[in-house]
């Protein structure tokens, strides 16, 4: 087996398959953790939506950009926790052996949404320590719905349209007579 310098074995197919399906998902936790700083809090986003909603309804009161701001902040909360959900599924399913049965999508699904679940839980609790950023069990509630959503979307679509393995699957009948 090749190394790379600092010693990491690059030729080793599971250290290949993490690498190539983990570290989507490792990446998309550091960009929700940045989001979690100061960048993202309250008083920044609204400098940024604030001229939006202005140049949209010039006329907009505090109330409706505070309601337009909250909506759009938990909007964020709830996509880019189906975009965890959604990588989570896939580093799962795609790191399985392809040796080893496969398991139902239901169960990859679940999997993705307790990692999601657990990493909001985490993700506010690193909220807890960052100045002009306030923990919330909603957040967490919301993060996960956005992770639930997605990964129902997945499951839905695998009822709808199974996906056939074609060394156990028949030939089609046919219907000529």
């Amino acid at each position: 087996m090749d190394r790379e310098p600092g010693g990491c074995l690059v030729s080793d197919p599971l250290v290949n398959r993490v690498y190539k399906h983990w570290l989507p998902v490792i990446l998309w936790m550091g960009v929700i953790s940045f989001m979690s700083t100061d960048v993202g809090s309250a008083e920044h986003t609204s400098r940024i939506l604030e001229p939006v909603v202005h140049w949209i309804k010039p006329s907009a009161t505090p109330e409706e950009f505070d309601l337009v701001h909250l909506l759009v902040r938990k909007a964020a909360h709830l996509s880019e926790y189906a975009v965890l959900g959604l990588l989570t599924f896939r580093a799962l399913r795609l790191s399985q052996s392809p040796r080893s049965r496969r398991w139902p999508t239901w169960k990859v699904g679940l999997m993705a949404l307790g990692i999601a679940a657990c990493y909001a839980a985490t993700d506010e609790y690193h909220q807890s320590f960052v100045a002009g950023r306030t923990p919330a069990v909603t957040d967490v509630f919301i993060d996960t719905c956005g992770a639930a959503i997605a990964l129902s979307l997945i499951c839905l679509k695998n009822i709808a349209m199974p996906v056939r393995d074609n060394k156990t699957s028949a030939a089609p009948v046919s219907t000529q007579v």
